[in-house]
């Protein structure tokens, strides 16, 4: 897990946050949320990729420990 605050946004995301957290397994990325220039932000579960709506640090912990206390192997 990374997040720091930025002194201005990145193009595609409008808030001034980049991040990466990661639930690896194995040794293979099962779950990842990040954001990058140009993409904005969005989430990888396996090899799908989704959106996703950034609110807060705060939220975004909460949504990414959501969703690794909600997958199954």
């Amino acid at each position: 897990m990374v997040v720091w605050q930025l002194p201005t946004p990145l193009p595609g995301s409008s808030h001034a946050f980049k991040y990466r957290l990661a639930l690896v397994v194995n040794g293979i990325c099962i779950l990842h949320y990040d954001n990058e220039a140009g993409k904005g932000d969005h989430k990888h579960k396996g090899e799908e990729e989704m959106p996703y709506k950034f609110v807060s640090p705060r939220l975004l912990l909460k949504d990414f420990w959501h969703d690794v206390d909600n997958w199954r192997p």
